[in-house]
């Protein structure tokens, strides 16, 4: 099994490690991984099975550390599902994560508001989605080692863990926000009629990421949280740009209150944590 053998990769790269949270970092979010501590970094490309991110901002390797005492593994980038790649190297990558001892996956990614009163630099903890990729990542024979055939997404984004998200940004002052994120295929932007057919949906951001890792990882079992970067508003809803330039330097702008906000979330975690703030 595939992702068996990159957690014993995982394993061996990173002698004495249990990570207990992963976190995937979006575009232009890389910065966060640099605030892991006595860390180990180890190539997708040296891992088997893992992706290979063909995109602008998404750095491609596995950091293994401490970040604010607890013990993590990062996943510095990420595939999209308009990369026409699949989904086998996803599900490997996120399976080899709880092989190697994660219990929770805090997802983040760059996002489009739909809502004009949440704009860009803003976090959003996501509360749940809505899946427009038009297929799923679970498509195709089930793994029954990992899960059942047909999981449940009740709670797919846990309110616990939510609540320690919300938490950690008011004890910081960061100005959050929670909603309704819906994934797009990509790779064009959304056009305007478009959002307003997500806003009519629902949604109160999109982006093009996120959900699959999401499924992947309830479907396995692991506790799954999720934020957000605002990096501008939908087409149509305001007067900047919206081009994957302009994404890249927002979400670095706002990575800043990122990494606070996941240092405040992951500190003092202890092993089977409830997620209490």
């Amino acid at each position: 099994m595939t992702a068996a053998r990159a957690a014993s990769e995982i394993k061996v790269r990173a002698p004495g490690r249990l990570p207990r949270v992963g976190i995937v970092l979006g575009s232009g979010l890389g910065g966060v991984a640099e605030r892991v501590e006595d860390a180990v970094a180890i190539p997708y490309g040296e891992l088997p099975g893992f992706p290979q991110p063909g995109v602008e901002g998404h750095a491609g390797r596995l950091v293994v550390g401490r970040l604010a005492g607890t013990e993590v593994a990062v996943l510095q980038g990420r595939v999209h599902a308009y990369e026409g790649t699949g989904f086998a190297a996803l599900r490997t990558a996120i399976r080899a994560l709880k092989l190697a001892g994660v219990e929770t996956l805090v997802l983040t990614c760059a996002a489009g508001s739909l809502r004009t009163e949440v704009g860009p630099g803003r976090l959003m903890v996501v509360a749940d989605h809505i899946n427009m990729l038009g297929t799923n990542p679970l498509v195709g024979p089930n793994d029954d080692a990992f899960g059942p055939r047909f999981p449940s997404l009740t709670d797919a984004w846990d309110p616990d863990l939510r609540a320690r998200l919300s938490a950690a940004g008011a004890a910081l002052g960061i100005p959050m926000a929670e909603g309704v994120y819906a994934a797009w295929l990509g790779p064009s932007f959304e056009t305007p009629a478009e959002v307003r057919m997500l806003k009519l949906l629902g949604a109160d951001a999109v982006g093009m990421s996120m959900v699959p890792e999401c499924i992947i990882a309830r479907h396995c079992g692991l506790r799954v949280a999720g934020c957000a970067v605002i990096t501008n508003l939908g087409v149509g809803l305001g007067d900047g740009p919206v081009d994957h330039a302009h994404t890249l330097r927002t979400a670095a702008a706002a990575a800043v209150d990122l990494e606070r906000l996941l240092v405040g979330f992951v500190e003092g975690w202890t092993e089977g944590d409830g997620g209490q703030p």
